[in-house]
């Protein structure tokens, strides 16, 4: 049997952590339905056990040290 999985969405600030309620950057879709979200903390904490039981797992970890892009058109 194949599964097809939708693209997942970028999550935002609303979306928080199971755990703690902290922001989630990982998003795990379980093999048996279901999505779990957890802050990057957790998700590194659980993740040997996350890849045994996750169809996807959505990690946008990176987020946390990236510089976003603050130059305007004005500025150039």
């Amino acid at each position: 049997m194949t599964t097809v999985l939708t693209p997942a969405s970028p999550l935002t600030a609303a979306d928080r952590c199971d755990r703690c309620g902290a922001q989630a950057y990982l998003r795990v879709v379980l093999l048996s339905g279901g999505e779990l979200l957890f802050c990057a903390h957790h998700g590194r904490k659980f993740e040997p056990e996350l890849k045994k039981i996750a169809a996807e797992i959505q990690d946008e970890t990176e987020r946390l040290t990236s510089v976003p892009d603050t130059s305007s058109e004005e500025e150039r």
